[in-house]
């Protein structure tokens, strides 16, 4: 065949991304109006934008991804080898028995050949697969790890705002989707794309006028591929989202396995969990179907072009011998493959680029706020409230006004008040778990906002009524965090103080037995005395006990009440009561409703004053008495 010099360089291939045929579903609610019906120009610019972000994740594996693009480079450049190697073959079975393969018989040097390609195949093929995956996978790990770490620093509105589940769901099978992204999408494109370009580059030598005949597919291809990328990327997050319904419905079912089985729940959640999965199913179906139609009908288009190639080839074979034909031929033929698995990874992109996406949105959310720079080894626990007001992010009642109040060190201080009163709210305002949006608060004179975080809550020892242990031992959940290190002799003082030495060593392993997750395998008040003890073993100026009697028994109750009015000298307490019998000896009760403080005093005070309080304290009286006679 005629070979022509000058060629015109080919078209590089359009981005493979991905045929928008037919959606008649309803928008989802989650994407952004660009993403819901873009434009081809926006909609390649948005994915473009991610997908640059996310391979930013590849910079510190560059060496691994150079030598896994140099192994893709070889293994394309071997493609075309075969084409050759048989138009030497062919036109050598002509000329008989004197035929020269590279200088030395063909019947020795045609075999050889082979193998050597082999070799040089499989060497590329090795580097490009081993160091890509070291990189994707290197990829999702600082991602899931990054999501993790992101998630530590996020405040406390954002796990107000989003369900555990879907917290979950990103971590997990988000990132995995971002690996099809990271993995095979970039090793199909490399080396499959490279593959196509030797090829043509191959095909333009032999005869550049047919290859332009056959490039000429290249425009169609890349508007089928852009229109099934808007397709995949909306039913990419969609999918996402099912998933994350998914997780959460399967994560409350589990934790909640007590109230489930003893209100007869099963075949509520068997329903809810079977509607999630059902529309998970049918979501990847629709994802199924779109591809299903696409590959099938890019393929049409291939083979189509190929067919016109061909019957060019045999109406206008000139003077060209059969072994140009056999090698012009297969190099061709040997071009649908790759194209087709070009076509075909733009489903995983997509998948990856909804998946980073979302990933990125979270890391995207600004953190907890923390402009403070005064750090202090150790806090007197004088605490001032000036005017201070709260209100939650985008309400616009204020759960906290006006809240004036001083408090010395080592007094206790209790909050007593209808449930929704705020009591709860003013505690979290202390370690910043919430900001205050009205006023100051202030902590040994210096605005809590001017402390660093962590610092800050170094000082504050806080025991909730809802206990939160670990699926680890004992002696692990009352060293946690900061107290890791503790001495063993330490532990077991804070777990006396807390009256828990007795019921822990009785057990299996004493400290060390494992207490299952959230401390399944404890009782309701033993959890609690965990808990306590673990504040107690913080050591902070300031005590925070929110509810931190209410699991307990009378008993027990009786003894941590001992326990805790010893650890209480010295330190700044702030009680959140609902038993008001366990706070009589307050230094000061402020009496909340509705946000504000409408009583203040002692108990003797405020029983005298006979106003909201002395009528909390005889409704409580009279419902526990008929009990105590009991």
């Amino acid at each position: 065949m005629g070979k022509t010099l000058g060629r015109p360089r080919p078209e590089p291939l359009p981005h493979p991304l991905v045929i928008d045929f037919a959606d008649h579903e309803q928008s989802d609610v989650y994407m952004t109006d660009s993403t819901k019906n873009p434009g081809n120009e926006s909609f390649l610019r948005s994915s473009a934008r991610i997908y640059l972000r996310l391979l930013g994740f590849v910079k510190p594996y560059w060496f691994a991804f150079a030598l896994s693009i140099l192994g893709f480079l070889i293994f394309a450049s071997s493609q075309p080898a075969m084409a050759w190697m048989l138009q030497y073959f062919v036109d050598g079975l002509t000329e008989g028995g004197g035929a020269q393969f590279l200088g030395v018989p063909l019947i020795w040097g045609f075999p050889l050949f082979i193998i050597v390609i082999a070799v040089y195949q499989g060497v590329g093929s090795y580097l490009g697969n081993y160091f890509i995956a070291e990189v994707s996978l290197g990829v999702v790990h600082d991602l899931r790890t990054g999501l993790f770490k992101n998630l530590l620093t996020l405040p406390n509105r954002y796990f107000d705002q989003h369900n555990s589940g879907h917290l979950v769901s990103r971590i997990t099978y988000n990132t995995t989707m971002v690996t099809g992204a990271a993995t095979d999408a970039i090793k199909v494109i490399f080396r499959e794309g490279l593959t196509v370009v030797f090829l043509f580059a191959y095909l333009l030598y032999m005869n550049w006028k047919l290859t332009l005949v056959l490039m000429a597919i290249l425009p169609f291809i890349g508007l089928m591929v852009t229109s099934a990328s808007k397709k995949f990327r909306k039913q990419s997050k969609k999918i996402q989202l099912a998933m994350g319904d998914v997780t959460h419905v399967t994560s409350e079912t589990i934790t909640g396995y007590r109230v489930v089985r003893s209100f007869g729940g099963e075949g509520y959640e068997t329903e809810r969990f079977h509607t999630a999965s059902e529309a998970n199913r049918q979501r990847g179906l629709k994802m199924t179907r779109t591809s299903a139609i696409f590959t099938p009908s890019l393929q049409l288009v291939t083979y189509t072009a190929m067919a016109v190639v061909m019957f060019l080839v045999l109406l206008l074979r000139g003077d060209a011998t059969p072994g140009e034909l056999v090698a012009y031929i297969t190099a061709a033929g040997l071009l649908p493959k790759p194209v087709r698995q070009l076509s075909e990874v733009s489903a995983n992109i997509q998948k990856g680029i909804a998946a980073a996406e979302n990933i990125f949105e979270q890391l995207d959310e600004p953190q907890e706020t923390d402009t403070g720079t005064v750090e202090r080894d150790r806090l007197e626990g004088r605490i001032e409230m000036r005017g201070m007001g709260f209100t939650y992010p985008g309400t616009s009642k204020r759960v906290l006004d006006d809240i004036d109040v001083t408090i010395e060190p080592g007094q206790m201080v209790a909050l007593v008040g209808r449930s929704g009163s705020g009591k709860s709210t003013l505690a979290n305002l202390l370690p910043r778990f919430y900001e205050h949006t009205e006023g100051r608060i202030l902590i040994d004179g210096v605005d809590v906002t001017a402390y660093r975080l962590r610092n800050l809550r170094r000082h504050i020892a806080l025991v909730t009524q809802h206990v939160t242990l670990f699926n680890d031992s004992v002696a692990a959940n009352i060293a946690y965090g900061d107290l890791a290190d503790a001495p063993h002799d330490d532990i077991v003082r804070a777990a006396e103080a807390a009256n828990a030495r007795q019921f822990i060593e009785a057990l299996p392993e004493g400290f060390g037995t494992t207490v299952g997750e959230n401390g399944v395998l404890l009782s309701g008040g033993q959890r609690q005395r965990l808990a306590i003890a673990r504040a107690l073993l913080k050591d902070a100026p300031i005590l925070i006990l929110d509810e931190a009697t209410s699991a307990l028994d009378t008993e027990s109750e009786r003894h941590i009440q001992s326990a805790l009015d010893r650890v209480m000298e010295g330190r700044t307490t702030l009680v959140i009561a609902h038993r008001l019998s366990t706070i009589e000896n307050a230094n000061l009760i402020l009496v909340m409703d509705e946000g504000r403080i409408v009583e203040r005093g002692t108990h003797a005070e405020l029983l005298a004053r006979k106003g909201y309080y002395a009528r909390l304290h005889n409704m409580q009286f009279q419902d526990e008495a008929p009990s105590a006679q009991a």
